[in-house]
């Protein structure tokens, strides 16, 4: 009904402004035609594509919730009959030749449009081999998902490496539980390059030189725009890292008795060195030990107008077997349907997350729900990201410690100088990590039969510059699970830390009016949730990135927010 609404109201406007510049009845005519045409297409689009959507997004959802087989099963065989819908070569010939009529021209349809061509465009190619990927990508979900790690013997939980790799100063114990999370690789590592190589020629097949490069064109990225971005970072952060990694380096030998030259990446407290190590004596875990930890992000979010209560409340937050390990959001059916699925602990790294994962609902949940179907998600998962990783940052912000968790002024004021210090390190060591994943992801689609071990381990000594162990020769690349779940994607979350603080920015001048920082200032107060609502989550993809950021801060995508937030911090 809104649809068919939408669509008379936006032809009338169109043949009324056709008539105003006296256009001819012909080209009246055209339009009209061309907007019926594909008013026609999009509701018999959605017709098959919104149930089946829901039931692949449940599916998908109740596996990663439980490891059951019949669950995986379940969502590879709705995800293959979406795809085949998508891989429709008379429907993409249709959706081609109403894009290259230029007849659409309502900015809302056209997004829409654009966004259904972009669906289409990357199935079209063999079928068997959607098919083939598809089932193989599930499989190889279900495998990550569902191993667990084992130390003498005992299976052991991601959550209890991360607490050893962090809390242990014994080496022979880090390398045991580091080198125990590393061997899922083995497992997956040759029918994950399989997988790649499949990708390329499904690629190669629509003229892209391989899969990596058509993920972000149809994602609506520039290969070159990204790729100067990732240059300009490198060039921004190596000197500075390499004076912080030094002190690392410093404080991990004198911890472990050993020295500098002999750290080996289990010393650096997470198992890929994405997170930066506690060099500042902070223990953060102390303020939440006795915290009830969704409720104090229920207050948290209701308190910003941005109530997620119902989400926390239908969600699957906490550990079982089978259950995977790594934590999610997902919009079941752009309709509110929003889940999330963690596994958290009272612990600092768990409130990051959880943080996460709820900035990341919040944005799902409040899209506005009279858009279209396609149009009724974020412009792109940098947007997304954004919002949920400056929401994050505030698990070791000593004003939000104190207003929210209740932390006292003595001890927020203790710990004021190094958690400032710890932000400033967790940046530069992400943005490095970033490089990481960034490089090594571009080089292994560009040639997936290099030596993909070696590859991985000169990218993390040139960027993370941490050793690599000696004679270590594993697909320690292929312990990432994120090749596998996003494939080509890991470059946004690095976008979405220079949203975040180009969003961070807006929001201190021109709603607390304030130059520093959104920490108490950013709790109780409904104005920071009415401008994310009404500038950052209500449009939905009706706008690509940049203007959606345009729109919302005044400015175009630029790095010096986030230079002068963390780089340029002393």
């Amino acid at each position: 009904m809104i649809r068919n609404q939408l669509f008379n109201r936006r032809v009338n406007v169109l043949l009324l402004f056709g008539a105003l510049l006296f256009v001819g009845s012909c080209a009246e005519t055209e339009i009209e035609k061309m907007n019926r045409e594909f008013n026609e297409f999009v509701l018999e689009y959605e017709k098959k594509v919104i149930p089946l959507y829901e039931k692949h997004n449940q599916a998908a959802y109740n596996a990663a919730v439980s490891g059951d087989e019949a669950e995986y099963q379940s969502a590879t065989e709705f995800k293959i009959v979406l795809s085949k819908i998508h891989s429709n070569k008379e429907n993409f010939k249709k959706l081609k030749r109403i894009r290259d009529s230029k007849l659409i021209t309502d900015k809302e349809l056209k997004r829409e449009l654009d966004n259904l061509y972009n669906l289409y465009l990357p199935n079209q190619f063999d079928e068997s081999k959607l098919v083939e990927i598809i089932t193989l990508e599930n499989e190889l979900k279900r495998i990550f998902n569902t191993f667990r790690p084992k130390v003498n013997e005992k299976e052991i939980h991601v959550n209890e490496i991360e607490d050893v790799l962090r809390s242990s100063k014994s080496s022979a114990d880090l390398e045991t539980y580091w080198i125990a999370s590393k061997k899922v690789g083995k497992i997956v590592n040759s029918e994950l390059i399989e997988l790649i190589k499949i990708r390329n020629i499904a690629a190669e097949e629509l003229g892209f030189n391989n899969y990596y490069e058509m993920m972000l064109i149809t994602s609506g990225q520039d290969p070159d725009e990204i790729e100067n971005i990732f240059d300009e970072l490198d060039i921004l952060t190596r000197g500075p890292y390499m004076q912080l990694k030094e002190e690392i380096d410093q404080y991990l030998a004198s911890k472990h008795n050993i020295n500098e030259e002999d750290l080996m990446p289990w010393h650096y407290q997470n198992r890929f060195f994405q997170t930066a190590p506690r060099i500042y004596d902070v223990d953060y875990d102390q303020f939440y030990k006795k915290a009830d930890m969704v409720g104090l992000v229920k207050k948290y979010f209701s308190g910003i107008g941005l109530d997620i209560s119902d989400v926390l409340d239908s969600s699957d937050l906490y550990d079982k077997p089978g259950k995977r390990q790594l934590a999610f959001t997902t919009d079941i059916n752009r309709k509110g349907k929003v889940r999330i699925l963690g596994n958290f602990e009272k612990t600092q790294i768990s409130m990051t997350t959880l943080l996460y994962e709820s900035g990341f609902a919040a944005y799902l949940k409040y899209i506005a729900n009279d858009l279209l179907f396609v149009l009724h998600k974020p412009p792109h998962f940098a947007a997304n990201d954004a919002i949920a990783s400056l929401f994050s940052s505030f698990s070791t912000n000593p004003g939000w410690l104190k207003k929210v968790v209740g932390v006292s002024k003595t001890s927020t004021d203790k710990i004021k100088d190094a958690s400032l210090k710890q932000l400033r390190l967790e940046k530069y060591v992400f943005s490095r990590w970033a490089q990481v994943m960034y490089r090594f992801e571009q080089e292994m689609y560009n040639d997936p039969d290099q030596d993909l071990n070696t590859l991985w381990w000169s990218l993390v000594e040139n960027y993370q510059m941490i050793n690599k162990p000696k004679e270590r020769n594993e697909p320690d690349w292929a312990t990432k699970t994120h090749l596998i779940t996003m494939p080509c994607s890991y470059h946004n979350y690095m976008l979405g830390e220079l949203i975040a603080s180009q969003i961070h920015t807006y929001i201190n001048q021109n709603i607390l009016d304030d130059n520093g920082g959104c920490d108490t200032k950013c709790v109780d107060n409904p104005e920071i949730g009415k401008y994310m609502i009404d500038k950052l989550f209500k449009p939905g993809a009706t706008y690509n990135l940049n203007s959606w950021l345009e729109n919302a801060t005044g400015e175009k995508l630029s790095p010096d927010f986030y230079t002068n937030q963390y780089i340029k911090i002393e």
